[in-house]
């Protein structure tokens, strides 16, 4: 496995792959018992993973515990990286959910207790609740990472407009820096493309992205009638719904057989090339239930798509841009002068 900075913003190394560990334990009814959790960390270890990925909220609290407890032996080589927002508890409450500077206190508190250890490498606020001022939110940050508890801070699931605000008033205040963005990227989810990514190029932010499967979509399985997180779950996260998802899911399993590999793998190889041609560090989060897996994630490290699988790939499963992308792309030839081909583009989006 590879490893890469998170971001720009950052010296943070990191693996190529996250483990997210959403499914260490069964408190929700589903998920690995502690053994199977166990294998599939030491496997993920083995192939040189660092980066772990868990929040208070799964399995509430027992991905925590099961995440410390593996770590443990070699706490300094891993990256650790929580959430809070939802709160560990079954039954959410007025004064334990959200992301006031009371709830991210007592979350980060509680978190460094179920993990044993005594620093946050990474945390997450998980989602935006609607409430609560970004400026609290970036000061209780701030001072956490004062205070040694967390080393770095990023946002996950807020949509692009508060992301690049929190990131310039964290900047301007001086206040610790907002480093990445976590949101969910695959064939079949790709509006990230039209905001968020980006936003996360230009500005430097690291971008884990989750479910690079569509919640097992584009393994196939469900065209098998097998269950998975249908039932495991309660609901999956996404279906063929529509005649582009079909379109898509053709085409992985059609890559899939020129090449002698899984579904999976095709899908989260393109994720890959998609990383590789991004302009900061796009990290896939990766969610095994057992170890065969995670054999399937480890085995597309070795997959290189041709440029005509990946193009192929990439025009099946593009998203409309909508206002104002595609009025801009219908414009720039007069805008940059008449001739876009003789213009040198930055590497870099423009901020």
């Amino acid at each position: 496995m590879r490893y890469t900075t998170f971001g720009h913003r950052t010296g943070l190394r990191v693996s190529e792959y996250a483990l997210g560990t959403a499914n260490f334990g069964t408190r929700w009814g589903a998920g690995a018992e502690p053994d199977e959790a166990r294998r599939i960390f030491d496997r993920f270890a083995e192939a040189g993973g660092t980066f772990l990925d868990t929040a208070d909220t799964y399995q509430f609290g027992e991905s925590e515990e099961l995440t410390g407890k593996f770590i443990s032996a070699d706490r300094d080589h891993f990256v650790l990286a929580t959430k809070f927002t939802l709160g560990a508890a079954p039954q959410p409450s007025v004064s334990k959910t959200g992301n006031s500077r009371k709830n991210m206190v007592a979350s980060v508190q509680a978190s460094l207790k179920r993990l044993g250890t005594d620093y946050i490498d990474l945390l997450w606020v998980h989602f935006p609740d609607e409430l609560t001022p970004m400026d609290e939110i970036l000061r209780g940050l701030d001072d956490l990472v004062r205070s040694g508890e967390i080393h770095h801070a990023a946002l996950s699931n807020f949509p692009a407009w508060r992301a690049s605000r929190a990131v310039t008033l964290a900047d301007l205040k001086h206040w610790a820096p907002i480093v990445g963005i976590q949101n969910e990227y695959s064939l079949v989810e790709r509006t990230a493309d039209r905001e968020l990514l980006p936003m996360a190029e230009s500005l430097g932010l690291g971008a884990a992205l989750w479910s690079p499967l569509g919640g097992g979509l584009l393994t196939g399985k469900y065209r098998r009638s097998a269950k998975g997180r249908l039932t495991d779950l309660g609901a999956v996260i996404h279906t063929e719904s529509t005649d582009q998802k079909t379109a898509v899911v053709d085409a992985v399993l059609a890559i899939a057989e020129e090449i002698g590999v899984t579904p999976a793998q095709v899908s989260v190889a393109w994720v890959r090339e998609r990383a590789a041609r991004a302009a900061t560090s796009l990290i896939p989060v990766i969610g095994p239930r057992n170890l065969t897996q995670l054999d399937h994630y480890l085995g597309a490290l070795d997959i290189q798509l041709t440029p005509e699988q990946f193009a192929r790939l990439s025009e099946v499963s593009a998203v409309p841009l909508g206002v104002p992308h595609e009025v801009i792309a219908g414009s720039l030839g007069s805008i940059q002068g008449g001739n876009t081909s003789c213009v040198i583009a930055p590497v870099t989006p423009v901020g």
